[in-house]
């Protein structure tokens, strides 16, 4: 895998939109690999007693989602070296076979020094905002 060249990033490069398709199975596969059970992942009832819409997506899996963006983009993983969201509404995940949508978009904001670059993302889900001040640093080739 090689990396962007910086050389070739400006202030206002579009990255490509990304849309991860989100199921109920999903979310099941994620609490496994991360051990967070809690009910509201995957128990509409729990959910719903706690005034959620209905069951969510875990925030750390919408953010993990949300990076790919960026690691497409800059071509490696390891580019990455400075990432922050803040949780502004959850992913509602309908049941199966219906899916949640999270659309992923990202804009060069900066170009720092040494073939670094700074990236705002936007998340969105059933057209609500569910990242803001969503930010990266990514050190380019």
């Amino acid at each position: 895998m090689s990396r962007r060249p910086a050389a070739d990033v400006a202030v206002g490069d579009e990255l490509p939109p990304l849309t991860v398709r989100l199921g109920r199975a999903d979310l099941v596969r994620y609490a496994g690999a991360s051990g967070d059970f809690n009910p509201i992942h995957w128990d509409e009832q729990a959910a719903l007693a706690i005034g959620l819409p209905g069951v969510v997506a875990h925030g750390m899996l919408s953010m993990a989602q949300a990076a790919r963006v960026l690691t497409d983009w800059a071509g490696d993983p390891g580019a990455v070296v400075e990432y922050s969201v803040r949780f502004t509404k959850p992913v509602v995940v309908p049941a199966a076979p219906d899916v949640a949508e999270l659309v992923v978009a990202g804009r060069v904001t900066e170009v720092l020094d040494g073939g670094r670059v700074r990236v705002e993302l936007t998340a969105t889900s059933a057209g609500v905002k569910v990242l803001g001040q969503a930010r990266a640093v990514l050190q380019l080739a």
